[in-house]
């Protein structure tokens, strides 16, 4: 797993009424501090990638539908540098991802629906000066295939 990333598990609390499921915590082991909190949703088979920041600790969780989350390590002095981690999550696998600053990370709606992701970076945004570098989600820099795998 690329280094410095962190995944915490989700538990998702049902009852007659409806569910309920704690995000981030201030008292989390992950929980560095808090920017700001807001939603972003992608369409079916859309990509939203790559980015990353240099101060930022981005903190996000898919609460519907399903994504396929890929994060490429592009820090030169890490012990992972160029690793490149993917995983599936959203509404059937619950998970929260906290991801340091120099990762690129994306996703790609895999699911029927649009997907609705919470994002808690650790800074709020700076409209003047974003913390916010990108790249093409094709960028070939990246050996990343977003490409649809059947079994």
């Amino acid at each position: 797993m690329i280094d410095g990333l962190k995944i915490k598990d989700l538990k998702v609390i049902p009852d007659a009424r409806g569910r309920l499921m704690e995000i981030l915590r201030s008292d989390d082991e992950i929980f560095e501090k808090f920017g700001q909190v807001y939603i972003t949703t992608t369409l079916p088979d859309i990509v939203k990638a790559w980015h990353y920041h240099k101060i930022q600790t981005d903190n996000f969780a898919c609460v519907q539908g399903t994504i396929q989350v890929a994060l490429f390590d592009a820090r030169e002095n890490s012990p992972t540098f160029g690793e490149i981690n993917e995983f599936f999550i959203g509404v059937h696998n619950p998970k929260m991802f906290s991801v340091p600053p120099g990762v690129y990370h994306g996703w790609k709606c895999v699911g029927i629906e649009e997907a609705i992701i919470v994002n808690i970076p650790t800074e709020p945004y700076n409209y003047e000066k974003p913390d916010e570098y990108r790249l093409c989600w094709d960028d070939p820099s990246i050996p990343y295939d977003w490409t649809k795998r059947n079994g």
